[in-house]
């Protein structure tokens, strides 16, 4: 959670530097990233003929710790770390629903862009800088 904290705090910063016209419109645009990214998921499942699905392995490592005595001085032990990393494996997919899956996503965008123009528009009319 900790990590998570510090990652956001400087993205929090960056978004409040940003002026009401900017912030109006990375919103105005947040559905249009959203079908970009499924569409280059989408196409590149095409293009390969299969999916990539995320899959988590746990690792447990055996290593050496140090500890410290009340006297200050340092001792080694035995312990385990556990380390979590993510890969990517192939799955197989139906292609002919894929692509029809990928055609759905770019009619979705092209309507999604005018809509995204006309409420850039209004971002612009509300917020003249």
């Amino acid at each position: 959670m900790m990590k998570k904290t510090l990652i956001l705090l400087p993205l929090l910063a960056i978004a409040a530097c940003s002026t009401p016209r900017e912030q109006c419109i990375s919103n105005a645009n947040g559905q249009l990233r959203t079908l970009d990214r499924l569409i280059d998921v989408a196409s590149g499942n095409v293009q390969r003929g299969f999916a990539l699905a995320e899959v988590q392995d746990v690792r447990v490592l055996r290593t050496t710790c140090q500890g410290t005595n009340e006297d200050g001085s340092t001792f080694r032990f035995p312990c385990e770390e556990t380390e979590t990393f993510t890969r990517r494996e192939p799955v197989s997919i139906n292609i002919v629903e894929e692509r029809v899956k990928l055609a759905q996503l770019q009619d979705q965008r092209d309507s999604a862009a005018r809509d995204v123009a006309a409420r850039t528009q209004q971002c612009i009319a509300i917020h003249p800088e």
